[in-house]
């Protein structure tokens, strides 16, 4: 009921999406769904949870892929997020940016998730540019913290316009901005101490 319940939100939305909608599309009857879930909020948190998952898997493959070097992780995570909203039509977007959007005014709880699932998204960024720092890739200076706020940012904007237009054209160009020097933008001159600078 979870994986089918999952395409289902992501297809109709959180507030678009009936208990009727997971169910018939489970294959189940209605009352599976009260017996396993106390509201349609606790069912939203686990295909939040289960989501979620398959990106902690992607994170660790890339962003905390040691075996890479960090602009390559980045690149590699980009690549992998969109080969991920692809796979589930772009028109859908991404599960978590659609719950900021949509659930967000809907459920405290589900709120506060969020909030956990974007600081965490930070920190695996951020634990990447560290990387980058450290090998000599980006100033010594750079501000690690604000540029992994505005990739995680920049991209879940992409992931939310790619549902209006349709495709992914706007993930792939942010993609190339953020992490392939020289056109990031080439981070190893002068043009970084804009984001370096205190």
């Amino acid at each position: 009921m979870l994986e089918s319940g999952r395409k289902v939100v992501l297809e109709r939305g959180y507030v678009g999406a009936s208990v009727r909608d997971i169910v018939e599309a489970a294959g189940v009857p209605q009352g599976s769904f009260t017996n396993h879930f106390d509201s349609k909020e606790a069912f939203a948190l686990e295909i939040l949870e289960l989501y979620f998952t398959d990106s902690r898997t992607m994170i660790r493959e890339t962003l905390r892929d040691d075996s890479l070097l960090p602009l390559k992780r980045l690149r590699a995570y980009f690549d992998a997020s969109i080969a991920a909203i692809e796979n589930h039509d772009p028109k859908n977007g991404c599960l978590v940016g659609n719950f900021a959007a949509e659930a967000s005014d809907h459920s405290e709880i589900i709120r506060k998730r969020l909030s956990e699932i974007y600081a965490e998204l930070r920190e695996a960024v951020a634990y990447c540019l560290k990387a980058a720092v450290k090998a000599g890739d980006l100033p010594k200076n750079f501000k690690v913290s604000e540029i992994a706020d505005f990739i995680v940012t920049g991209l879940q904007g992409a992931f939310l316009v790619s549902k209006v237009e349709r495709d992914l054209m706007c993930q792939r160009k942010t993609s190339r901005r953020r992490s392939s020097p020289p056109s990031w933008p080439d981070l190893t001159t002068a043009r970084a101490s804009r984001w370096s600078k205190s």
